[in-house]
């Protein structure tokens, strides 16, 4: 049981690195992380009395 948990520590360390290497390295081989730009327009109406 403990070399289960030893392994499933070693692959979560190592996933963590590949996704933070991905981060970073990604966008130089076309991954776009950006959210897409639109402007949003909302009328507002006021009650000031």
């Amino acid at each position: 049981m403990g070399r289960i948990i030893k392994w499933l520590i070693y692959l979560l360390i190592v996933g963590t690195i590949a996704l933070v290497a991905y981060a970073y390295v990604g966008p130089f081989f076309g991954a776009d992380f950006s959210p897409p730009q639109t402007e949003v327009r909302q009328p507002v109406k006021l009650d000031a009395d």
